[in-house]
């Protein structure tokens, strides 16, 4: 049933109804029209109390008027069966269900007292004055019936006004609960009780009854009001559920389109006011309904100052584009992680020493830091499985943390050799660039000695890890042949062969010293470099071997000959048991620069 036809039934109830109550042994001297349907009445009751049907009637009185059609009467039939309810004298009651539309009716009809004293608009102010506004629920029950008198009901400031009244009451039963929760302590010093997530919010199921646009202008309300952000956050994400969860049509997809983008403008500012999943579930209906760039970019910024809190459910969002072969949404998780490091970044530029400060394990930034790249690695691993994902996607989102931020590589490592498993036919191109994503010295020993056996790494990476692997090894012999002291050496040592400044020596004396271990290095890598190509050549040789025997054991003849090659200049003295301390020094700082050099 459309619009026009209930309002056709409106009037006809509405004219069968006032049957009931009309003089009857009078005949009826005017007709009123009102969305269609008509109502036989009387001149005088009427006149009587609406000064708009006075002005109509003086001014046909020569043709003695019978028949008045009230355009956009506000209300309708049902209002106007109240009005003239009145005019006769007969008691009904006011209630937040109809005092809305007596305030439009009555103004509509000019009922007040410039033509009668003691007339309808009186009634109703005084009911809203002293009853409705008094109320936070009647406020709301008045607010949802105005959704159908607009704008009547905005240019009496009924709206505003229950909008109002809402907020204050909100917002004082807050400060109640406030100061309810105070109390002493033994010390004789007021301390606050702990309060209960939302207690005392019980308004929040209450307003998602009401129309999206009047919800707006309420939360915008009790945001100027002072209502605490958290009770704000769980209004929203009660209202969007109750939305967002019903069925989806052709009518009800733009509906849904501007609540979210609603709810997104009326988000609190401060951190961790709502859910991080509900930020992620407005993302995804966002794009799913394709709202405006500025609502997806306002929630990506918002998701990236809070990322370390997230989940791989949370980043899983899948890909609702026309025509997107991947699965899930890779650009805008990319953007995401753009945001969170550019975060990152304004906090590490605040302040000189917090430079040296993220260092520390114990520094909440770097705690992020390490929390976001175990979860951007697990999502690397998920996304890899997608066989339409482009290699430079995949590239992106491992290298959008900054550098520092992973200390150990197994998860990358494990991500990358997914990827490698899924898109077998990869050049070997490709394969470099996505192993120069891993530094091997920070793989752990299990995933070392699983990437030296891995048939899918290029030569080059599987030379690495044998080289660190050995380095590894060489290092854990050190220790064991040196007491206390040059433990505490070899530590400090390495600290600074690594790159991190030492506390012990002054920036003078260690830029010396690096300029020292520099030569040193430059003869160590051209050693280096030579034995690659021999290594090389080997590995031609063993190519055209196995083409010509068809062996299946590559990589046990290859290890085999690795073996014999000698890769450290000191490994010929037999009589040393341990490295020298210069050698030691010149060796650590190779393996940083050995990703650069094998290429």
């Amino acid at each position: 049933m459309d619009k026009h036809q209930q309002q056709l039934s409106l009037a006809k109830s509405s004219r069968q109804s006032c049957n009931e109550w009309i003089f009857r042994d009078v005949p009826s001297d005017i007709t009123i029209e009102v969305n269609g349907g008509t109502i036989a009445l009387h001149k005088f009751p009427l006149v009587s109390r609406s000064g708009r049907i006075r002005k109509l009637v003086e001014e046909h009185r020569d043709s003695d008027i019978s028949r008045v059609e009230l355009m956009n009467l506000p209300g309708g039939a049902e209002s106007f069966e109240l009005a003239a309810k009145f005019c006769y004298g007969i008691n009904f009651e006011i209630t937040p269900l109809n005092v809305a539309q007596l305030c439009c009716v009555s103004d509509y009809l000019e009922m007040t007292e410039e033509f009668s004293k003691d007339n309808l608009h009186l009634h109703a102010e005084q009911y809203l004055e002293s009853i409705v506004y008094k109320n936070l629920e009647m406020c709301v029950e008045v607010l949802q019936q105005c959704e159908n008198l607009l704008p009547h009901a905005n240019e009496l400031n009924i709206v505003s006004r229950c909008i109002d009244a809402i907020a204050s009451k909100a917002c004082a039963e807050q400060i109640a609960l406030s100061f309810s929760r105070l109390e002493y302590s033994s010390s004789g010093r007021l301390h606050t009780i702990r309060q209960a997530k939302c207690e005392g919010d019980w308004w929040i199921e209450d307003l998602s009854v009401i129309r999206i646009d009047l919800y707006q202008r309420v939360i915008t309300a009790m945001k100027c009001r002072g209502v605490r952000p958290e009770s704000i956050g769980a209004s929203l994400v009660n209202y969007a559920q109750k939305v967002l969860t019903k069925k989806v049509d052709l009518v009800s997809t733009g509906h849904q389109k501007l609540v979210v983008e609603t709810i997104i403008s009326l988000l609190p500012v401060e951190r961790l006011a709502v859910p991080i999943s509900f930020l992620f579930e407005l993302l995804r209906n966002a794009v799913m309904l394709d709202c405006t760039i500025a609502c997806r970019l306002d929630l990506e910024r918002r998701i990236g100052s809070q990322l370390d809190i997230a989940t791989l459910d949370d980043l899983l969002i899948p890909s609702f584009r026309h025509g997107c072969e991947t699965l899930f949404d890779v650009d805008t998780v990319y953007r995401i992680l753009v945001n969170f490091s550019q975060q990152d970044d304004g906090e590490y530029d605040m302040d000189d020493v917090s430079i040296f400060e993220s260092d520390s394990p114990h520094s909440p930034s770097q705690s992020a830091l390490l929390k976001v790249s175990k979860l951007v690695d697990d999502y690397l691993a998920e996304i890899a499985l997608d066989v339409n994902l482009k290699l430079s996607k995949f590239i992106a989102i491992a290298e959008a943390l900054p550098a520092h931020a992973r200390t150990i590589h197994d998860g990358l490592y494990r991500a990358i050799d997914i990827y490698l498993k899924t898109h077998k036919g990869i050049q070997d191109a490709d394969k470099k660039r996505l192993c120069k994503l891993i530094d091997f010295q920070k793989v752990s020993q299990e995933a070392g000695a699983h990437a030296a056996l891995n048939e899918r790494l290029p030569l080059q990476s599987v030379v690495q890890v044998l080289y660190f692997e050995q380095l590894r090894l060489r290092n854990a012999l050190c220790c064991s042949h040196t007491d206390g002291n040059h433990k505490q050496v070899h530590h400090q040592s390495w600290q600074i062969s690594s790159g991190a400044l030492s506390a012990a020596m002054s920036p003078r004396d260690n830029y010396a010293f690096l300029r020292r271990e520099n030569r040193e290095l430059k003869l160590e890598l051209t050693r280096l470099r030579m034995r690659l190509n021999d290594l090389e050549k080997e590995h031609v040789c063993m190519k055209r071997d196995m083409a010509k025997s068809h062996s299946h054991k590559f990589m046990s003849s290859f290890s085999k000959k690795i073996a014999k090659l000698r890769f450290f200049r000191h490994s010929s003295s037999r009589g040393s048991s341990s490295p020298s301390r210069q050698s030691y020094r010149a060796d650590s700082k190779a393996i940083e620069r050995t990703c650069a050099s094998i290429e």
